[in-house]
């Protein structure tokens, strides 16, 4: 008479081993494809680079002046624009921000009375239903040049206050590269020729953040 060959039996325990192990193997395996050499002077090493208001501002307000520079409108054509069919004029002219359209323009003006820094400019056949002011500081308000090209996003910080301060940190890059060789305290009577960026808040009153400015 014949038996039947029979298989030896393997323990729970021996299988929850056997399992384990494989488990083990495939996470050292695993950490080990995702491992790479960090050299030394790789950002990796040095942990998160932290935001720099300073370094944003002077790396990020020559492009944004240039862009500027590019986009610029004449100011009286895009109030005639404006005046005749705003949607198509922020479709043709305009930047969209979260604060509101945001044009470029250029002109060439006489500087009236000004307060803290802020001045009339009477432009010659601009319409009188809308007064133009021009910000030369010390305090330049808004996020204007941060969102003149709209390629400076939310979602490239880590948080709405480095968001916030990249937009100051521009303002004051334009402070020291442009506006510090104004006599802001001297511009009523004189002819001034700007290039700058201003959101669309009050349609009769237009804020201008000049990005170039000549004095004559």
């Amino acid at each position: 008479m014949s038996s039947a060959s029979t298989s030896p039996r393997i323990s729970p325990r021996a299988l929850k081993r056997g399992v384990w192990a494989a488990v083990i193997l495939v996470v050292v395996a695993g950490i080990a494809l995702g491992t790479r050499v960090v050299p030394n002077d790789d950002p990796l090493a040095q942990g998160t680079v932290q935001f720099d208001p300073a370094t944003f501002g002077s790396d990020n307000f020559p492009k944004i002046q240039d862009g500027i520079a590019k986009r610029a409108v004449d100011i009286t054509t895009l109030a005639t624009a404006i005046t005749a069919d705003p949607k198509a004029a922020a479709s043709k002219y305009a930047v969209q921000s979260s604060g509101g359209q945001v044009y470029s323009v250029t002109f060439t003006g006489v500087v009236g009375e000004g307060t803290s820094g802020i001045y009339k400019v009477a432009v010659a056949g601009f319409p009188d239903s809308i007064l133009i002011r021009m910000q030369t500081g010390p305090a330049i308000n808004g996020t204007d040049l941060r969102d003149a090209l709209g390629d400076i996003k939310f979602g490239q910080f880590k948080n709405q206050i480095e968001y916030q301060n990249a937009g100051s940190a521009l303002n004051e890059q334009l402070k020291s590269s442009v506006l510090s060789t104004v006599d802001a305290a001297n511009l009523t009577g004189k002819t001034v020729t700007v290039t700058g960026v201003f959101t669309l808040i009050n349609p009769a009153a237009w804020l201008i953040t000049p990005s170039e400015i000549s004095v004559s």
